[in-house]
């Protein structure tokens, strides 16, 4: 077999949430890995709305519905890059973002008001505390954990050599 055979992606799962300062910090790593890898890494977001942030639980739930309307990365991007009105304005900042990247607004105040997003927060939130997430952006790639709360210092440096490692293993066991 040649050395051109497709390998299955990497999964990167990062916990996050998007009241989250950090998160938003962490998004140049997620493009440099993106832009390293290509279709090679599987980047997933996860939800972790930490109960500091009182709208956090509420844009994970928006985050969903952006996926479900084909926007999913676009939209947790735009919402992180305005973290710091999501306090002041909450949900009508969420609708906002998603009227300006061309979603359905009116269907997120939907979503929000009926809840069809929860269980998939709920379960993600679940997961994450079962593997000992305890502040975000936390990654998961492999087996190992990667917690980014306190300091991404050296993170994308440790996920490279994680993901570089699973993609030579890929396929030789």
């Amino acid at each position: 077999m040649s050395d051109s055979s497709p390998k299955r992606p990497v999964v990167l799962d990062v916990w996050c949430e998007l009241q989250c300062p950090d998160c938003r910090d962490a998004i140049d790593d997620i493009h440099a890995l993106r832009t390293a890898y290509g279709d090679r890494i599987d980047v997933r977001l996860r939800h972790f709305p930490l109960e500091k942030h009182k709208h956090a639980f509420a844009a994970a739930q928006a985050a969903e519905e952006a996926v479900a309307q084909g926007k999913g990365w676009e939209y947790v991007e735009a919402v992180l890059a305005r973290v710091g009105e999501l306090d002041g304005r909450g949900e009508s900042l969420l609708v906002e973002v998603a009227g300006e990247l061309g979603l359905d607004a009116e269907e997120f105040d939907t979503a929000l008001v009926d809840g069809r997003h929860i269980l998939i927060v709920d379960a993600d939130q679940a997961e994450g505390k079962a593997i000992g997430v305890t502040g975000t952006p936390t990654y998961v790639i492999g087996d190992e954990r990667l917690d980014g709360g306190k300091s991404q210092e050296g993170l994308r440096e440790r996920i490279t050599a994680i993901a570089d490692r699973l993609l030579e293993g890929d396929g030789t066991a």
